[in-house]
């Protein structure tokens, strides 16, 4: 019981965004340098998990203890993990164990500073003050989309710097594109939100835009996305492979449509929160995969 509610509480279903975020760095590398350090990318995994899942702890308590987890319907995509209400865990637990590994995944970015310098200084900086800091500062200022999407573009960076100890523009696009998939994400989940957010002061980009209006510019994210792949791919940073994320295109204008008829429809909303999940691991995914592939066609030639 108590291994289930920790499992909650860190919301491991949303690890993977993460982890694909590492492993597109790590296939990056592989398709430019020919060589993967495994041992820092097993450290790479383990850190990017400690942190994203300390922000989600932090995101618990701090949720509850302003009460907004008490006055959302809580689905499995959004409303928080219900860990706090329902007296699964303490707060003092989740807040202990949400610090314990933030601290985890610094020690692990120290490790990295040491080998690889203040770039990777830089960037654990900004993820250790921005984790602590995003259900309270970062999310009241409205800002939380766009935290998500530096996110997901630094672990991207971070990973690729520390294997190579170089950067380059494939890895900066590269994390863009998983940026905003995971905003992407994080946009549509809180449309179930707006009220609970919006009484206790919370300001998302759906409470900024009003519900109707936010529903209306969903596709801005994934057209984004597709673009800066499809330049990647013209001024030859990415293979041509990575076109293939494209094909992604018809499920996410379907979901779109769905979000226009159902933004203020909760119900209606779980399928719409579950397609954009799918369609972010989808699309990191295969753009990973376009890397990699492209790697073992060139080396077979």
């Amino acid at each position: 019981m108590m291994l289930s509610a920790w499992l909650r509480a860190i919301r491991i279903r949303f690890l993977l965004a993460s982890v694909i975020a590492v492993f597109l760095g790590l296939a990056i590398d592989l398709w430019k340098t020919s060589s993967i350090n495994l041992g820092f990318a097993g450290l790479t995994v383990l850190g990017v998990v400690c942190l994203h899942a300390s922000v989600d702890l932090l995101n618990d308590y701090w949720d509850f203890k302003r009460s907004i987890d008490l006055d959302t319907k809580r689905t499995k995509f959004s409303g928080g993990t219900g860990v706090l209400p329902e007296g699964l865990l303490t707060p003092i637990q989740v807040y202990r164990a949400g610090v314990v590994l933030l601290i985890l995944g610094a020690l692990i970015g120290c490790y990295f500073v040491y080998e690889r310098g203040p770039t990777i200084a830089i960037i654990l900086g900004f993820a250790v003050v921005s984790i602590y800091f995003y259900s309270t500062r970062i999310v009241d200022s409205g800002l939380g989309e766009v935290f998500v999407a530096i996110k997901g573009a630094m672990i991207v960076l971070g990973t690729y710097f520390v294997q190579t100890s170089n950067l380059g523009p494939a890895p900066v696009l590269a994390g863009v594109v998983a940026g905003v998939l995971s905003s992407t994400v994080l946009f549509v989940n809180s449309f179930p939100d707006h009220d609970a957010d919006k009484s206790h002061g919370r300001k998302t980009l759906v409470i900024i835009l009003g519900k109707k209006g936010a529903a209306e510019i969903a596709w801005v994210f994934p057209v984004v996305s597709y673009a800066i792949v499809a330049i990647a791919v013209a001024i030859h940073v990415f293979p041509l492979l990575s076109l293939a994320t494209i094909c992604t295109a018809p499920i996410v204008a379907r979901l779109c449509m769905s979000l226009r008829r159902s933004f203020d429809d909760e119900a209606g909303l779980v399928p719409v929160m579950r397609g954009f999940v799918s369609y972010g691991r989808i699309t990191g995914i295969i753009l990973v995969a376009s890397f990699v592939v492209d790697y073992f066609i060139r080396i077979s030639q």
